[in-house]
């Protein structure tokens, strides 16, 4: 596994990438951060990073990046299908961990579990979490924080209550 740490204005975030797909995009010191990472090759130049660093300099700078990361997150098959709705939230936007749980399983699924999903997306900002809120329009759980999801949120142009 290869990682780069990386400084934004929102703070340190640490990656972590292999076969040139990014696997892991993570606030330095969020909930779930990963373990064991000590094993891991930094590699600054690593093609996948350099990319990252454009994207995020967008990002940061007020943009809709237009750089495309290849993503690899590793997740259970419905981990996946939860991460796979929240890469088609478009930025500017929200929705709620219920529409989500609408669109999965014909209508079947929990808001409970979508926000387990969330919680647990380990490539923060590229898979937008930060735009899932509570059914009420209120910030509910972000790894990051919930500073870290209100100034995201505000980045993109959001208003809040």
């Amino acid at each position: 596994m290869y990682t780069l740490t990386i400084q934004t204005p929102f703070g340190a975030i640490q990656t972590a990438a292999e076969d040139n797909a990014l696997r892991g995009l993570w606030f330095v010191g969020q909930k779930y951060f990963p373990r064991e990472t000590e094993t891991w090759t930094v590699a600054p130049d690593y093609p996948v990073f350099t990319a990252l660093q454009s994207w995020l300099k967008d990002y940061f700078g007020g943009k809709n990046p237009a750089v495309k990361i290849p993503l690899a997150p590793v997740g259970t098959e419905f981990q996946q299908a939860v991460w796979k709705l929240l890469l088609e939230i478009p930025s500017g936007t929200t929705t709620t961990y219920g529409a989500i749980a609408a669109r999965l399983s014909g209508g079947k699924g929990s808001a409970l579990a979508v926000g387990g999903a969330v919680g647990h997306n380990p490539i923060s900002l590229l898979i937008p979490c930060h735009r899932v809120v509570g059914a009420d329009g209120s910030l509910t759980g972000y790894a990051g924080g919930l500073e870290k999801k209100r100034a995201l949120l505000e980045l993109e142009g959001i208003k809040l209550p």
